[in-house]
Parts: structure tokens; sequence; C-alpha cells
């Protein structure tokens, strides 16, 4: 932890005034929004970006953003992943604009249904997929499913995880080990001890406690856990998980919408991974909202094979939107022409780079910190050696160091992911662009340590 509270509070107060006077025309959207949208933003979790006032977007293109102050930004969040392909890819862009001009949604399929399909089940391995809006539709979808054909009320998810707006994904351990509500969670319609079973990542032993209980439908898991800081699983741990899925009778459901960063075909194409179900989002749909779940042939006849024909739109999976014409015409496109072996290559050696620029900061001012990649994304966190699991990643969290550095890095042209230290490499983005990052990281730390 960063011990010196005052300098930083005084570093600061510094970057907040040197926001306000490069950003008047962001301050006058902002108050302009203000009557109609609460905090200024349509998402009130967007108002948790440093600074007094939000930064509002201009135009995009590829790895860089304009703001309406005139400001060019080199844009390591990419919406958190929704724009890993870049922002406005052309393929991506040319095949949604003619898809929308010859109509949007139908509740009917299009040719483009079965093309993004294949080229998903070529990518993650199982065959059977269904699509829609996002990767938290997906996940509810599959865990409905899970429950559906194994006759089970739980599902099992890693301390301190994230699946989207999940409710049985937000529990956690409090410090006896019981199952409780995450702290912030807003609204949970029932105490999550009774939907869920948690354990930490990494700890085979844990899990094998879970699903000895017999309660369990599904192991809902990112194969690396990604929102809390990037943390990488042990030697084994993912073999280890099948066979205790296997052994227990659970659904495996791996959750690659933020590991897809390892490659085309995610952490399951990478590491050989086999799970039953796999879900995907956000960066698929060329930057349109986008999701998609895939199944083995097993698991998809056994889910076909409980739903009654007569039942099948009103038992809580799904909806309108669900599989529309411009979200397959943008998958579609998004997966054959933007993230392909090639860029993914690009990629991956520029989160190398971005890696190695971050560690020789640390270690040339001897800080304790560590900074973790995970294909074509990689993040630094506020503690000397890679995290275990999600608990050892939150005790590092610094907010205030965290909204500092976040603001340092936004008055200099960058911007790196709001709710953690994760950077993105897109196609577009280039060495320089790297490079841009690499000098201010630096000067960053010098103002903290130097």
């Amino acid at each position: 932890m960063y011990e010196d509270r005052a300098r930083l509070a005084e570093l600061w107060r510094i970057e907040t005034e040197t926001f306000r006077v490069a950003r008047p025309q962001s301050e006058k959207m902002w108050r302009q929004a203000m009557p109609h949208l609460p905090d200024g933003v349509p998402m009130l979790w967007m108002a948790k970006w440093p600074g007094p006032w939000p930064v509002y977007v201009e135009r995009a293109s590829g790895a860089h953003f304009s703001c309406v102050d005139g400001i060019d930004h080199v844009d390591l969040c990419l919406g958190d992943t929704g724009a890993m392909c870049g922002h406005a890819p052309a393929a991506s862009v040319r095949a949604i604009g003619e898809q929308l001009a010859n109509g949007s949604t139908f509740m009917l399929p299009t040719a483009d249904a079965a093309a993004a399909a294949e080229l998903l089940a070529d990518r993650f391995g199982v065959p059977a997929w269904q699509f829609s809006l996002s990767a938290t539709d997906a996940n509810r979808s599959l865990i409905r499913y899970a429950r559906q054909v194994t006759g089970r009320p739980k599902i099992v998810v890693h301390d301190f995880c994230y699946h989207g707006t999940v409710d049985e994904a937000y529990a956690t351990l409090d410090a006896r080990g019981a199952v409780v509500e995450r702290r912030g969670t807003i609204g949970a319609p029932v105490p999550p001890s009774l939907t869920t079973a948690v354990v930490p990542f990494n700890d085979i032993a844990a899990l094998e406690a879970a699903l000895s209980t017999g309660e369990i439908a599904a192991v809902l898991m990112e194969p690396a856990l990604t929102n809390i800081g990037i943390v990488l699983p042990a030697p084994g741990y993912h073999a280890a998980v099948r066979e205790l899925c296997t052994r227990f009778g659970a659904i495996l459901i791996l959750d690659e919408t933020h590991t897809m960063s390892a490659g085309t075909g995610g952490m399951i194409a990478r590491d050989g991974l086999d799970p039953d179900a796999v879900v995907v989002g956000k960066s698929i749909g060329g930057g349109i909202p986008a999701g998609a779940y895939g199944m083995t042939a097993s698991f998809a006849a056994l889910v076909r094979a409980s739903i009654d024909l007569e039942d099948i739109d009103v038992g809580g999976v799904g909806g309108t939107l669900a599989g529309n014409a411009v979200s397959l015409a943008g998958i579609r496109a998004t997966l054959s022409e933007v993230l392909t072996p090639a860029a993914f290559a690009r990629m991956i050696a520029r989160s190398t780079e971005w890696t190695l620029g971050v560690q020789a900061s640390i270690d040339e001012f001897d800080v304790p910190w560590q900074v973790t990649q995970l294909g074509a994304r990689s993040e630094y966190s506020f503690r000397p050696t890679p995290p275990r699991d999600g608990a050892e990643a939150a005790a590092a969290d610094d907010f205030e160091l965290q909204q500092y550095l976040h603001l340092f890095a936004i008055n200099r042209g960058i911007l790196i992911t709001p709710f953690h230290n994760m950077a993105l490499m897109s196609p577009a983005t280039t060495a320089a662009d790297v490079e841009r990052h690499t000098v201010v990281f630096r000067e960053a730390v010098v103002s903290l340590f130097g």
C-alpha cells in the first residue's frame, strides 16, 4: 500500500485542477445532462471515472478517441473489452450497416446465424450455439439450463468473481467462510447462500467440498479471474476442476468474455480446456450488444429434450431482441475479418510491450507492485507478487491510489479500464501507443516515489 497519503492528496488536487482547466466542454455537457441523468451519466457506474465530471467522447476510430474538448486519447480501456476489436472496425461497420438498412430484428433467423455459430464452434470446440444480447444474458441462460437438466438448485462461483449482473454471482465469503452478499450489491432478491456456493480460485479442496454436497448444478467460472485483477490458474487447476465436475455431475461453464484476450479461441483453445458450456460476449459484435453461449452436443441434447415446444418462449431464457439480425451480422464480420489469428498476434505483442514497460518502472524505482499478462490484456496491482485468488487481489486494492493513477493518465491522453488497472490491446493499437503509456506510467511512478 502507498503510505504517504498527504502527498497523494496533494497530487490528486493538482491533477483535478489540471482536468478542470483542460475540459470545459465536457463540463458544459455534464451540467446540461444533470437535470435528466442522475450524476449526469446514462449509467451510474460511469460516475466512478476519476475527475470532477466524465470525459465526453466525440468520435473514435481504431485505438484512439477524441473528446469534445478536442483531446486525443490512446484508448487502452476499449469499453472494458466491448471494443477489443478497436473502435469502428471497417468490416464490422460495413456488415452492421448493410444489415441495418435491410432490417434489424425479425424474430426469425438470417444466414449470418449459422455462419456465426460455425465460427464460434471452430474457435471454442463446442458445437451447439445460441445468441443473446450480452454475456450476462448468456450466463443467466446457462445457469437455468444447468438447473433444468440436473434438477439441482445451486451453482458454484469463485470468490470475487464477476459474470455480469447475474444475481447468483454477487456472492463472496466472509471472514468465517460463510456465503454472503458481495459489498455494494444492490437489492439482492434472496440471500446468495440460497443459490450459490463460493470457493476461492485455485482451491481444489474447497471446490470438491462444495460439489460433494450434491446440490450443485453448475460451476460458473472464468478460466482466469479478470475483474479483480488478473489471477491466473495454478498448474493443474483446470484439469482438477474438469475431473471434479465430471465425478459429481455438475455442468462446467467457462465464461471467456474477458479471457478471450488469450487468443482467437480464448484460454479454452490456447490451454486445451474441456468445458460443457462456453460464454462469450461484448467483443464479438464489433461494438454493438452481442453475446453467445455454446454447449457440447450431449448437454445441448439434454437441454432441448427438457423443454416442451409449447413452453419454449416463456421459460425465462431469451428475449425478443436476442439473436437479432444486426448483432449476428456484426458477430460474423468481427470474427471472420477483424479478430483474426494475425490480429491476435499483433495484440499480444503489444500487450507484452506494455507489460515490459510497466515492469521497467516498477524495477527502476523498486515499487512493491506486480504486473500480470493474459494474452492481449495486462494489469498491474499494488502487491509485490501475483495474487493466487480473488481475496488476495482484493486485499491489494487502494481506491484512492488507483483513482490518482487513472486521472494522471487521462490528463495525458491515456485511458485504461476505470475499475482496476487493466490495459487491453486492439488490432489497431501500435507500438507508439504503448510507448506513450510507458512514458506516462513512469512519470506517475516518479510523482509518487521519485
